[in-house]
Formats: C-alpha cells, structure tokens, sequence
C-alpha cells in the first residue's frame, strides 16, 4: 500500500512506475492512494495530483497492463480489485521470470525470524 500527496503530474508518475515496478519485481499486489481536490485553509496545500489504482505483477496470468484497478484522474471517487494470492502462488512456480529461483544467494537471501516465546 502506497499512500501519497502530489502537487503535480511529473510527481504522480515517479510514485506510479516506481509502485508498478515493486509489484513486477516482487511478485506482489500493489495498492495506490493519492489525495485529490484542493484544501483553501490548508497553507501550501491547495492542489493536488493523483489517480489511485492497484497493480498487479506483469505476466501470464495478471492483465496485459498490470494494472486491475484505476481511477479518473483527479476525481474523488472509491476502487477496489479482486486480489487472487493463488495467482501469486502459481506465478511463483510457474511464471516467465522466476525472481526468488534466479537470486543470486551469495548476494541475496530470505531470513526467517520467529517471534520470541511468550
């Protein structure tokens, strides 16, 4: 999940890609929340840029775009996307790039650390 506040296009975009590109390395649903409209009492803060959305990983099993909900622009409004974590599995076995397979370990690894025992 990715909340953000913009006050222009340009700002919007580096949020955008960089969160598409964390779904697409990471396997992984990613949820965007901007904050729209003006607020006049607010000082410095009287408009804003953003278009919400969620994305998804960019393979076989996931939309074209990556992309399985957006808002209008600028538009105060609600979204909301079905998020298939199956989906998320088989793409982990079975996708066209296979991140966590292909790491390099002497560089990379995943550490588990259990909570302590009550």
């Amino acid at each position: 999940f990715v909340p953000f506040w913009v006050d222009t296009k340009n700002g919007y975009l580096r949020v955008r890609l960089c969160s598409q590109a964390r779904a697409i390395e990471n396997e992984c649903y990613v949820a965007i929340a901007g904050s729209v409209g003006n607020l006049p009492r607010v000082d410095n803060v009287n408009i804003q840029y953003a278009q919400s959305a969620v994305f998804s990983p960019s393979d076989v099993y996931f939309p074209h775009d990556a992309t399985l909900a957006e808002a209008t622009a600028n538009a105060e409004m609600m979204i909301y996307a079905d998020v298939d974590l199956d989906k998320l599995k088989l793409l982990n076995t079975e996708g066209s790039v296979n991140n966590l397979k292909d790491r390099r370990l002497d560089l990379y690894n995943l550490n588990f650390k259990a909570a302590p025992a009550d």
